[in-house]
This record gives C-alpha cells, sequence and structure tokens, in this order.
C-alpha cells in the first residue's frame, strides 16, 4: 500500500479483527482547511426525510450525493440520485485511491453542524455496495468520535477521535462483524464534514 507524501499511517485499532487504517495529515495543512470551507459553501446540501419508528423524520445532518452517473444509491429505504462531481470531490477521490489502491465510483458527503448533528448506528451493508466493499472516509473540520460496536452487540467496543484532515480506511469485512456511529456531542460547537467514498456496483 502506497503512502502520499506527508502521510503516515498511524495505527490499527481492534486487534484480531478486521483492521481499520488512518492516515494522519492526509493533505497539506493549508489545502485541507480550504477544502473544508469550500465544501461547506460548495455543495447543495440537503437534509432528507426518513422513516423512523413509523414517522417520517429530518436526519439529524445535512448530506450531498455525488458520483458517477451510473451510481444510483438507497439510504434508509431513500433513492439518491448522484450529483455530478465537482472538482474538488474528484481531485481528492483521486488522491485517495492512489494511496489506497481500490477504486471509488461515488461519494457521501455529510455536514455536522455541530455536536448537536449525529450518525446512528449502522453498517455500510446496502446491497449496492456488494459483498466486500472498501469504504474510505476522509474528515475535515471538528474532531469527532468515531464508536464501533460488534454487530449484535449492544456495547460500544471503541471510540475513536477522528481528527482534521484524517483518511480513515474500512476494509470489507469491518461491514459484515462490526457497527459505526458518530454520537452526539453538545460540547463540539465547530462543523465537521465527513467525505466517504465508496463503490457502487453496476
Amino acid at each position: 500500500m502506497q503512502t502520499a507524501p506527508g502521510c503516515k499511517l498511524t495505527f490499527q485499532p481492534l486487534a484480531g479483527t478486521p483492521g481499520l487504517r488512518i492516515w494522519d495529515g492526509f493533505l497539506p495543512a493549508q489545502e485541507a482547511d480550504a477544502l473544508l470551507a469550500h465544501l461547506q459553501r460548495a455543495l447543495p446540501w440537503v437534509q432528507p426525510e426518513v422513516h423512523l419508528y413509523g414517522k417520517l423524520r429530518q436526519i439529524p445532518r445535512l448530506q450531498s450525493w455525488h458520483g458517477d452517473s451510473s451510481a444510483h444509491y438507497r439510504y434508509s429505504g431513500l433513492p439518491m440520485a448522484p450529483a455530478p462531481w465537482t472538482t474538488a470531490l474528484a481531485r481528492l477521490r483521486d488522491q485517495i485511491q492512489q494511496v489506497v489502491g481500490h477504486p471509488f465510483n461515488s461519494v457521501l458527503a455529510n455536514l455536522y453542524r455541530d455536536g448537536r448533528d449525529s450518525m446512528g448506528w449502522h453498517a455500510d451493508n446496502e446491497p449496492e455496495l456488494g459483498q466486500a466493499p472498501w469504504i474510505a472516509s476522509f474528515s475535515l473540520g471538528a474532531r469527532r468520535d468515531f464508536a464501533l460496536r460488534q454487530a449484535g452487540s449492544t456495547r460500544t467496543a471503541l471510540l475513536l477521535p477522528l481528527h482534521h484532515n484524517q483518511l480513515l480506511l474500512m476494509p470489507p469485512a469491518m461491514q459484515q462483524c462490526w457497527q459505526h456511529a458518530l454520537p452526539r456531542r453538545l460540547r463540539v460547537h465547530q462543523a465537521r464534514i465527513n467525505l466517504t467514498f465508496r463503490y457502487i456496483q453496476p
């Protein structure tokens, strides 16, 4: 596996399980700061409604789905047609592909406006992702805790703080054996953008 200049493979948590790989400082610092500001104002952010406990509720974050024209996706029963790649997203996709060695044809951008926004427990195991999805997750902005638990468990196994300008690579077995979440953190007042690059099967 290659690493980009200045990137460091810091650790593989959860010994004995599918290894998560993390790179600190994936982009030059000024480039990462500029990308955060650009994406906040440039992406077509929406806050869709999903069915939850029999009611339609807005998800607790903003999101924007981008990719190849064939990369249609379904999230919580909600069909999502991709917006075209922006220049910034396509460039970042190419940089990540070069480092991790896996192709991606789409990206889900989530904007957590502050610590009140969150993501519930889930695995990225939708049929469109195939049997063995590699997912690259890039963080910008406020530090937030990435929670992990084994599938079928209600106990959090690990809280992994994800920082600005970090790249996280999740191997396929991660989605088969584990769930992840981004819990609320009311003391966090800054925004965070998370970009999860995926490959949607044709």
